[in-house]
């Protein structure tokens, strides 16, 4: 076990790209989840004598249309956001990694039908079929975080199924299928052992997938709704008024959107090389 966490932390250690994508991962979990509730600062506090002030010694991010806090609207933003993001992620990966076990694991016929389901669901474009439903139901943060998990998991699940196939045939499989073990048993014993490291990195990737299309929805006004921001809404809001220059609106929702898509995308990376260098 302690040459197995030395040889680990020795990956770790020589892997910048993921390295990056930690630090970069922990800053966004710092603002969104800690920062908001280190500032004093209501969000939704109106001053109107400071409506549209750019940065300057009383309000560092300066202020929006209506006089708010441009920081602390982002600080909650993010915590709107990822609070959104995150569970989603996790319930589209939870569908997923079931869906794929199922198919894999299960007889050939049920195998069959589940992977012609699979083809009608990836042959719909996600990002409309995604807009059609955010229309249509009430809008709320919750419903949200089930409509971007029920959307969300179809590649995950061909995958997971296609490894399992793959391992299924494998010596200590059979030996097991042989000692009486059950489909449950074989998932969460020995596969689950096999495929974590696929399962972890495109975890990691599916949580950028969901902070950019939460932000997406909020930005057409179709995800988080008023008085609750989220880094999209901020964006959208910024860029109505963009014939007034407001940069200091514009560049930091932006890149905040940017930074967790790039610390998923490091992080995700970095560990496929781990992983890849381990095999």
């Amino acid at each position: 076990m302690l040459s197995l966490s030395k040889s680990l932390g020795g990956r770790l250690a020589g892997n910048a790209t993921l390295k990056a994508g930690l630090v970069l991962s922990g800053l966004i979990l710092f603002l969104g989840f800690v920062a908001p509730f280190l500032d004093p600062v209501n969000p939704y506090t109106i001053h109107p004598s400071h409506a549209l002030q750019a940065p300057n010694g009383q309000f560092l991010f300066g202020t929006d249309e209506l006089g708010r806090d441009a920081l602390a609207l982002l600080l909650s933003g993010g915590f709107t956001t990822l609070i959104v993001a995150l569970p989603a992620a996790l319930l589209a990966f939870f569908i997923g990694v079931t869906y794929g076990f199922l198919s894999g694991l299960g007889p050939a016929w049920l195998d069959r039908l589940l992977m012609r389901l699979l083809d009608v669901v990836l042959a719909l474009p996600s990002l409309i079929v995604l807009l059609f439903f955010a229309a249509l139901v009430p809008q709320s943060n919750f419903n949200l975080i089930l409509l971007l998990g029920l959307i969300s998991w179809p590649s995950l699940a061909r995958l997971v199924r296609n490894e399992v196939l793959a391992q299924r045939g494998r010596d200590f499989m059979l030996a097991a299928r042989q000692s009486g073990a059950s489909s449950a048993y074989l998932a969460r014993v020995h596969l689950l052992r096999v495929i974590a490291p696929i399962l972890v990195v495109n975890g990691t990737f599916m949580i950028g997938d969901s902070v950019l299309a939460t932000s997406a929805l909020s930005f057409l006004g179709l995800g988080v709704q008023p008085p609750q921001e989220s880094w999209g809404s901020l964006l959208q809001g910024a860029l109505d008024i963009a014939a007034l220059d407001p940069w200091w609106l514009i560049l930091p929702p932006g890149l905040l959107i940017f930074g967790a898509l790039l610390a998923a995308s490091l992080t995700g990376q970095g560990l496929l090389q781990i992983w890849g260098n381990k095999r």
